[in-house]
């Protein structure tokens, strides 16, 4: 038997102890550049790759709707963050729990708008990526080099959560 999460909204508070949200918001500094033609919404995020000879690098990951929304497996990236980014304007979910060791109960989901991008910080269990609505790109920033950068835990069956989009 599974339990089900209804995401909440995902906003720079709610998310502090899990990493940034990234977003042109009323919060981040504002600097004009290009001679005014734009606005530079500066330093949103705190990467985090340098540890064991870590380097940061930018991919793109193309994700697919869970189907159904069963949420199974978690991971954490404990010699780096890794941040993530929609290409496409369609929301998408962020399932984070506690840096440690992992409880399913303190699990907490978040319903992120189509301009918002998270970062996750160094060692933060989070679920793969939740796409919804339809296959969606993410432009992503995390750690490449040397040692071990991904631990992953399995949720027994009892353990799953139903994520209710």
């Amino acid at each position: 038997m599974s339990r089900s999460l209804v995401p909440e909204p995902l906003t720079a508070e709610a998310f502090a102890s899990f990493g940034d949200v990234i977003e042109a918001s009323d919060r981040a500094e504002r600097l004009p550049i290009n001679y005014g033609w734009t606005t530079r919404y500066n330093d949103l995020a705190r990467l985090d790759v340098g540890d064991g000879g870590g380097h940061a690098i930018v991919s793109l990951f193309r994700a697919r709707p869970l189907e159904p929304p069963l949420l199974k497996v978690f991971e954490r990236h404990p010699a780096g963050s890794q941040a993530f980014m929609p290409l496409h304007g369609r929301p998408y979910l962020v399932a984070v729990a506690p840096a440690g060791d992992f409880d399913p109960a303190a699990v907490r989901l978040f319903r992120a708008a189509p301009s918002q991008g998270v970062n996750y910080a160094k060692g933060v269990w989070h679920h793969f990526l939740l796409a919804l609505e339809a296959e969606s790109d993410f432009l992503v920033i995390d750690r490449a080099g040397p040692g071990d950068n991904l631990d992953e835990v399995f949720l027994a069956e009892a353990d799953q959560i139903l994520a209710d989009a």
